[in-house]
């Protein structure tokens, strides 16, 4: 029985292919101290201690603030002449800087600026609601007015020129 010899060209391939061996140091996955090798704690404790978790006002403020957001969705199936136009302009308001104080304060609370946001959209529907409400009232369409503003617009240019050819005379 013969044995197989491998040439040397064989030899460097095999060694080359081989998985490297790593030093200690090179090991990303080894901890340099005590405290990152403790166990983390679980989801509910990290929840808990938590700048904006359970235990403080940053949780509960937007959490009690939905109940505005769905007062305004409820607000979608009443008539628009019994709504407030100025309580919605103020719930527009807030949810637009609301949401962006949100995200600018330490520490940021995305839940409050969720919240704040949909706050100011269902603001917004109902602002665009009843002003469309007070224009249908007057019997005017949103192109009908844009057609009487251009006609003044036009007829104050006429003056102007008008005005301008007497000075210049």
């Amino acid at each position: 029985m013969s044995t197989i010899r491998f040439s040397p060209i064989g030899r460097t391939l095999r060694q080359h292919f081989r998985r490297p061996t790593r030093s200690p140091l090179q090991r990303r996955w080894q901890a340099t101290d005590a405290a990152a090798a403790a166990p983390q704690p679980g989801f509910a404790s990290r929840i808990w201690n938590s700048p904006v978790g359970v235990k403080t006002v940053h949780f509960w403020a937007p959490v009690m603030k939905w109940a505005l957001v769905l007062a305004g969705i409820s607000d979608f199936y009443r008539p628009a002449e019994k709504l407030s136009l100025t309580q919605n302009i103020a719930l527009t308001a807030t949810g637009a800087i609301w949401t962006r104080w949100c995200l600018i304060i330490k520490p940021k609370n995305y839940l409050l600026a969720a919240v704040n946001f949909f706050l100011g959209c269902v603001g917004t529907v109902q602002v665009t609601r009843i002003i469309s409400y007070q224009r249908s009232i007057k019997g005017k369409s949103i192109g009908d007015e844009a057609a009487g503003a251009g006609k003044e617009v036009g007829e104050n240019i006429k003056g102007v020129q008008e005005e301008a050819k007497k000075i210049v005379k």
